[in-house]
């Protein structure tokens, strides 16, 4: 099948071919799953991630999509290429992402150096969908940064972990106090925490010192990066204030991450999880517990995923 009539195209020619070949590809990803073209695709993309994946989590109000504005401005004024991709709750009525994050992030349709998609959760929640995964793999693989923006409600705080590098939990202030934090069992997973709306001056210093007990009471502190301290961030997107303060934790992250190989280990984690949480889906915990007794195949994720899933269905016929 030749580039002109597919939408699926080789690494080279998605970095080349602008907004419209990578918006392509994603539609494919939701349309063409499965096939050889595009496992091959994806796991090329895989083996070619080259962004810093940052994932934004917190509940729906606590200003995600102003943050987000904010860090693709700053990316682009510092010659960043930027991809985000904001996962929504699915409508009940048409399957679709629910509160299109994208019409709340401003971009120029001229700037060939950014691209932003919303893409539904499906039957996770807010959280991440094998087709949200998968436009990860491709963005990462074209982009200088991605930025995946989930809203945070009951497993998606630990879907992000699946393809972030670096898990941002956002939490706004007045939102509750250190023993609320604790039980939602959210702690252990980020890297960083931001609360949002400092501008608020005294309530947010307050949440802020209410994080960070939360973290020493539930041991969070050292984070689930080796030797890393998470910084309790009191910032608004709105006035500017903390976000030299974020980029800098980042970047402090970003550069532990990758001294101690803990990015590369990641990676290699969440490929497994990837593969894992696909056949779940597909064939259930029972199907789950017999892929995890069959020889594992050779290949990246998306091909072990697409061999593994043969292989079940072929022993339910």
């Amino acid at each position: 099948m030749s580039h002109a009539s597919s939408p699926l195209f080789d690494l080279e020619t998605l970095r080349s071919g602008g907004k419209r070949a990578v918006a392509k590809a994603l539609a494919a990803v939701e349309t063409a799953r499965g096939s050889c073209a595009l496992v091959a695709l994806l796991d090329e993309a895989a083996r070619a991630a080259r962004a810093h994946v940052l994932g934004l989590t917190g509940p729906p109000g606590v200003g995600k999509s102003t943050l987000t504005n904010a860090l693709v401005q700053r990316a682009r004024k510092a010659g960043q290429t930027v991809a985000v991709l904001a996962v929504d709750p699915s409508s009940r009525r048409t399957g679709g992402a629910l509160l299109g994050d994208r019409a709340r992030i401003q971009t120029d349709p001229e700037d060939r150096g950014i691209f932003v998609r919303s893409m539904a959760a499906r039957d996770r929640l807010g959280g991440l969908s094998d087709d949200a995964i998968a436009a990860v793999v491709l963005l990462r693989a074209v982009y200088d940064l991605v930025i995946v923006e989930t809203v945070g409600v009951g497993q998606s705080e630990a879907d992000i972990s699946l393809v972030a590098d670096t898990v941002v939990l956002c939490i706004q202030p007045a939102s509750g106090d250190s023993l609320q934090f604790m039980k939602a069992g959210v702690m252990e997973l980020p890297d960083i925490i931001v609360v949002t709306k400092a501008d608020m001056a005294e309530v947010a210093r307050r949440a802020a010192s209410e994080v960070a007990g939360a973290i020493s009471l539930s041991g969070g502190s050292e984070g689930h990066s080796q030797g890393w301290k998470v910084p309790v961030i009191r910032l608004s997107a709105t006035t500017g204030e903390g976000l030299d303060s974020f980029d800098e934790a980042v970047q402090a992250h970003l550069s532990h991450v990758e001294a101690h190989q803990i990015r590369a280990q990641r990676r290699v984690e969440q490929e497994e999880r990837w593969v894992e949480e696909a056949i779940k889906v597909r064939f259930g915990t029972h199907g789950l517990a017999r892929m995890r007794r069959m020889a594992r195949p050779q290949g990246g994720p998306f091909a072990r995923e697409a061999e593994l899933a043969a292989e079940l269905t072929s022993n339910q016929e």
